[in-house]
């Protein structure tokens, strides 16, 4: 009788696993290493610990960004993510690198980029309850156009709404849970389960994934600071 129930036990696991396989879900960290991952840009420290991806600023480097060997275009994205306060970091989305350097010509501004330069959509990561603004889940266009949602600035009224909700949504030392939906030229973003942004911008439809670690120059009270990262997967559109 006990090995029937094992039998019986072993089948369901195998088809729950299943079934888990089949739901589109990828997972792209697999809590032991950096295997599909590769950094570009910058020196920033990545490593695993307990199964949590973290990033580690250093000094006299650029921004970092560890990035996925894979490139995606429409898609379903989830993570968690924890920053100490005074490391702005973010995920790239539908981003690009070059070996070689580049002139960008959008519109009619023009963006030099160094070689091995990450550039393209980045959602946001801040919880710099200090500072105030808390925008966590923004869109920023890195090495190009700058900020995508909040469009007005700190200042203006959107951006004014956005901090306020920032301020309210975002778990200042502790897990915040990032999803992002790329579909088509539509971006939309939602922390914690709140909606955060919105864009309709169809420059790049697709790209890479990125984690960011922001560069902090020389600032010796930056060096150090350290951003983690998990249940990081994607769903294909």
């Amino acid at each position: 009788m006990r090995s029937w129930r094992i039998a019986v036990f072993a089948l369901v696991a195998g088809a729950a696993s299943s079934l888990l396989a089949q739901d589109g879900w990828q997972d792209l960290f697999n809590g032991k290493n950096l295997d599909g991952w590769v950094e570009h840009s910058g020196k920033a420290k990545y490593s695993v610990e307990d199964g949590v991806l973290k990033g580690e600023s250093v000094s006299g480097t650029g921004n970092s960004f560890l990035c996925t060997t894979q490139r995606f275009e429409n898609f379903e994205f989830e993570m968690e993510f924890k920053a100490d306060a005074l490391l702005n970091s973010g995920v790239q989305i539908r981003s690009e690198v070059f070996p070689e350097a580049r002139t960008l010509t959008i519109g009619t501004n023009t963006f030099k980029l160094t070689a091995d330069r990450v550039h393209g959509y980045q959602v946001e990561i801040d919880v710099d309850v200090a500072r105030g603004r808390m925008w966590s889940a923004g869109i920023y266009d890195e090495a190009r156009r700058g900020w995508l949602f909040p469009a007005d600035g700190e200042k203006g009224k959107q951006g004014r709404a956005f901090s306020e909700q920032g301020r309210k949504v975002t778990k200042p030392g502790e897990w915040n849970k990032l999803r992002i939906v790329a579909d088509g030229p539509v971006i939309k973003t939602w922390l914690n389960g709140e909606p955060r942004a919105e864009i309709t911008d169809s420059l790049t439809p697709s790209g890479l994934i990125a984690l960011q670690v922001h560069g902090v120059g020389n600032e010796t009270n930056k060096v150090g600071l350290k951003v983690w990262f998990r249940n990081i997967r994607i769903l294909k559109l």
